[in-house]
């Protein structure tokens, strides 16, 4: 029974989308942020913290000598970073997140623009 290990390092978040550890039911953050009595019941909007960032928006090559698409496509990519960053609390949108299981463990997939507020530790910045 060779059974693969399911490793969070092994995902790769794409473009402007996190992943997301949810909250076990709590209605109060480490630093005291309290959050609303009736989110759980109407479940609109989730809490967890921020796992994996996604490398970004991606910004077209401007300014090449061709217009032509198929001539640029050697060039590497370049992304807009995303403001969230690991180990931020997000609450977001829970109906725009996708959730999944993996390793036994749920998490969500979010885009940033379904992250309403992000609590950051002052040590991570």
């Amino acid at each position: 029974m060779n059974k693969k290990i399911a490793k969070i390092e092994n995902l790769q978040v794409i473009g402007d989308r996190v992943l997301i550890k949810p909250l076990k039911e709590e209605n109060k953050t480490k630093s005291g942020l309290f959050l609303p009595a009736g989110y759980k019941e109407k479940e609109e909007v989730q809490s967890g913290y921020i796992v994996k960032v996604g490398p970004g928006y991606p910004i077209p090559n401007i300014g090449e000598e061709s217009d032509e698409i198929w001539k640029r496509l050697d060039r590497e990519q370049r992304y807009l970073s995303l403001q969230v960053q690991s180990g931020d609390l997000a609450l977001f949108l829970r109906e725009a997140a996708i959730e999944i299981i993996y390793g036994d463990e749920k998490y969500y997939i979010v885009s940033q623009h379904n992250i309403l507020l992000v609590e950051r530790d002052e040590g991570l910045v």
